[in-house]
């Protein structure tokens, strides 16, 4: 038996999961464990050589999951020896890799109502674990601890200041992703430059990091914030939600799901959260929301530039980061302004620089690592 380190990564739907050998960066397994709940649920299974394997589950719970992962593990003689999760809210206490005992646990619950979506999953993983083996060490790295060092104008809303003391703060989320990509940024001679990273998944954000330091991130108290995602909104007028309240009567769970389930692209297209499907699709709604993802991506990038009194490169990550073209070449031709000049070639082909050799200012596509950031840090943990 190979002893391994698992590092799990819970979503609403999914959880995410890579085993490495303990001691070491070497993948050894990774899955993913997809739909739970639906009577399509199932594990993926790839290992190191490229075989995949799938196995139906069920509609099943994550307690479930969790054992027939154990079991995938154990049937490639895998046996771990600590799991390390990936945790969204840390409020303002944890900003560091931190053991899971009874008493942290119970501290990460009462940040559910500052990440309703997230918190419950991981929360729900750690207990499942706990309940196929409860000698297992269980760690947790946070999200947000990445920004936990931004000056405080950074983190500030202008409300009363009891708020803000009881913890009514920007936090910014998206960390264990910037900090995977900020590991990479000295490679390309940006060590010292005024980064903005943009993470545009199904959930989105951008941050700016200078000298690799978080400065400030368009997420803030909650991860609803900011930009345009698959299903959220981003930035919100407040009194948005009063109306809903007063003129619809809409309860908090109506309009927390309102928030988090039908808006963003889903919510202006009225056809897909996928920006694969909105780029297919030849609707007018669909062209409209992809515009507006854009444009609001670009907005977002140059408030960051102010925050840090300039702009060297931006770098694009995460699922539509990574891999829409068009999303990429849409929002650097609205930062044109700024001096950069896409290389269309390079962006169709995904290189690295995504921008022409003479550009003023350049823009990359890097793959983020959540899972290795988390393996990283729980490394440096065990190792004290």
């Amino acid at each position: 038996m190979t002893r391994v380190l698992l590092a799990v990564n819970a979503g609403s739907s999914t959880l995410k999961f890579r085993a490495y050998q303990s001691g070491s960066q070497t993948l050894l397994l990774q899955g993913l464990l997809d739909r739970f709940g639906s009577e399509q649920a199932q594990l993926n299974i790839r290992d190191p050589h490229g075989q995949s394997h799938s196995h139906a589950i069920g509609k099943a719970g994550r307690e479930a999951g969790v054992a027939a992962m154990l079991a995938a593990l154990a049937q490639h003689a895998l046996i771990p020896e600590g799991v390390v999760h990936r945790v969204v809210h840390g409020g303002a206490r944890y900003q560091q890799a931190t053991a899971i005992t009874a008493t942290v646990r119970s501290e990460l619950e009462t940040l559910i109502p500052l990440a309703p979506l997230h918190q419950p999953a991981s929360l729900a993983v750690i207990d499942a674990f706990s309940a196929q083996n409860a000698a297992l060490p269980q760690l947790a790295c946070f999200d947000t601890a990445f920004h936990a060092g931004q000056d405080s104008v950074a983190t500030r809303f202008a409300i009363a200041r009891h708020w803000h003391d009881e913890g009514v703060r920007r936090y910014g989320f998206h960390g264990l992703s910037y900090a995977a990509i900020n590991r990479q940024l000295p490679a390309l001679g940006l060590a010292a430059a005024r980064t903005v990273v943009c993470h545009l998944g199904s959930g989105a954000s951008a941050c700016a990091i200078h000298a690799g330091r978080s400065i400030a991130s368009s997420m803030g108290f909650s991860a609803l914030d900011g930009l345009m995602m698959g299903t959220r909104p981003g930035n919100l007028d407040p009194e948005v939600v009063l109306y809903w309240q007063e003129k619809h009567g809409m309860s908090v769970a109506a309009v927390r799901d309102e928030l988090y389930k039908r808006s963003g692209l889903l919510g202006v297209s009225g056809i897909s959260a996928d920006m694969r499907e909105l780029l297919a699709s030849t609707q007018p709604e669909a062209a409209q929301a992809i515009e507006l993802y854009c444009w609001r991506a670009a907005r977002e990038v140059a408030s960051l530039a102010a925050a840090m009194e300039g702009l060297d490169a931006v770098v694009f990550t995460a699922g539509v980061g990574e891999h829409a073209a068009e999303i990429r070449a849409r929002i650097l031709a609205r930062l044109g302004w700024l001096g950069f000049e896409l290389d269309t070639q390079a962006n169709n082909t995904r290189q690295t620089r995504l921008t022409k050799a003479d550009s003023p200012r350049h823009a990359y596509v890097l793959a983020t690592d959540e899972e290795g950031e988390m393996a990283r840090q729980a490394a440096v943990f065990f190792t004290r």
